[in-house]
């Protein structure tokens, strides 16, 4: 613990600055969970989400909670993400009709017999 006044202010500072910190970085990861699950379901919906994201991610690098390289993958990532969406055509895969196929049953045949085991021809040989 420390004993020095100004020790001790510091020490209340970085745990204020760690609890801001830790809130801008989960609401970050929520605002990208939820863009992932937009993407997948509605592409305008998703598009509207960007700017905001971008926005939050740019505000959280200049406040150093994170590396400007990280906010700029991340960045790069989901505007990837949401190109590849919207380029994606949707493949609609025409049905064939389900033919019937009727097996014809085989009878089993029973297994074939083994060999006598090593064991037996080893006592007819001594004998």
């Amino acid at each position: 613990m420390p004993n020095i006044k100004s020790a001790k202010k510091r020490v209340s500072v970085l745990a204020r600055r760690k609890q801001e910190n830790r809130y801008v970085k989960s609401t970050m990861a929520t605002m990208i969970k939820n863009f992932r699950e937009a993407v997948k379901t509605d592409v305008a919906k998703a598009e509207s989400m960007l700017k905001d994201i971008v926005s939050y991610i740019d505000s959280a690098e200049s406040k150093g909670v994170i590396h400007k390289n990280n906010a700029s993958r991340k960045i790069s990532r989901l505007n990837t993400l949401l190109f590849k969406a919207k380029n994606q055509e949707p493949t609609v895969v025409a049905e064939e009709p389900v033919k019937e196929v009727k097996e014809e049953v085989k009878e089993e045949k029973p297994a074939k017999k083994t060999r006598k085991t090593t064991a037996k021809k080893a006592e007819k040989e001594e004998k």
